[in-house]
């Protein structure tokens, strides 16, 4: 059962030491890179959550808010540890954020960049619900852009 957690003082080492296999690694930042962003982005109520199975801290996400347009939540970072991939947990915990910010909804939807080389993750993001909006950021042209928009938004 995947639980999301705060991170803490008695967990972040959990997730400094989370990482993904060498052929994942240009496709997000490290774990401490993105506590590192969380701390970065905290004006934009940056929230770094812990994704835990049991007592295991088996992966880590980062939301901030973007105020700009379109105005969204943004899933900038979505990370499950080399060690715990292919057991569904990456699903399991995306539906729980999506969950999450659907119930607080400040925002009618959630934003994620995706690289384009990033199949397994594109896979996963689009079975929950995310489609692709077609814009192509000129900072980040190897990228999709992808949207989930909220039931009733």
């Amino acid at each position: 059962m995947i639980r999301l957690v705060d991170i803490n003082e008695e967990n972040w080492l959990c997730v400094r030491s989370l990482s993904v296999d060498d052929g994942q690694e240009g496709f997000l930042d490290s774990a401490v890179g993105i506590l590192a962003r969380g701390y970065v982005y905290r004006a934009c109520r940056a929230r770094v959550i812990g994704i835990a199975a049991d007592d295991a801290i088996v992966g880590v996400a980062l939301v901030r808010d973007l105020d700009e347009e379109p105005a969204c939540y943004d899933l900038q970072q979505f990370m499950i540890d080399r060690r715990w991939q292919g057991k569904g947990f990456g699903t399991e915990a995306l539906r729980r954020i999506l969950s999450e910010l659907e119930a607080e909804r400040k925002y009618p939807c959630v934003e994620v960049c995706v690289k384009r080389a990033d199949t397994v993750a594109l896979h996963v993001y689009e079975k929950a619900g995310f489609v692709d909006t077609g814009y192509v950021d000129e900072d980040a042209p190897d990228c999709r852009n992808l949207m989930y928009h909220f039931r009733n938004a």
